[in-house]
């Protein structure tokens, strides 16, 4: 296996790891918050796949995938796409549904992005893999980057499960 296969192969496994605890989420609790939880279900899945896409974008030199995601600065999701201010780092999530895709399209679109950074890196030179680039306020190799995005699926699979708790969802794994 190369590098960059064993790299791939870390994120598609963060996919499954997070996936698996969107069992009893739909329509009708995709935008609920819990007390003293931070995120709802389908502001995590558009806030993971907005990093994943800018990691990939840095190793494959594409754009954000448009019909993912719409820069209005105002908040103006819809049902297809995620703005990308409403789930930046800085964004407060809204329990208003109008403003975020569908939980099936928000997990589609979480799915495309861990499966376009695993595709770029798979393509990816050991060079490029070894850049340094500019990343929130450092710098950071494009390879412990993607490590870092897909701890970051992590980290978020866990406020899934603490939201799950809290909303009386069940155990996933028994």
């Amino acid at each position: 296996m190369t590098f960059q296969e064993t790299l791939a192969a870390g994120v598609l496994a963060s996919k499954q790891l997070l996936t698996r605890f969107l069992a009893g989420f739909n329509e009708n609790n995709r935008v609920q918050q819990a007390e003293h939880l931070p995120n709802h279900v389908t502001w995590c899945l558009g806030h993971l796949a907005l990093y994943l896409n800018r990691v990939a974008s840095r190793i494959d030199g594409a754009t954000m995938p448009e019909r993912d995601f719409v820069t209005g600065g105002g908040h103006v999701g819809s049902a297809e796409r995620f703005d990308t201010e409403s789930v930046c780092f800085t964004s407060q999530p809204t329990s208003d549904p109008a403003r975020y895709p569908s939980l099936a399209r928000a997990i589609e679109v979480y799915e495309s992005a861990c499966e376009r950074l695993a595709a770029a890196v798979r393509g990816a030179t050991v060079g490029t893999l070894e850049c340094t680039i500019d990343w929130i306020g450092g710098e950071i190799t494009l390879w412990v980057l993607v490590q870092r995005v897909t701890f970051h699926n992590g980290v978020h699979a866990g406020q899934i499960t603490d939201l799950r708790r809290a909303l009386g969802l069940g155990r996933v794994l028994e």
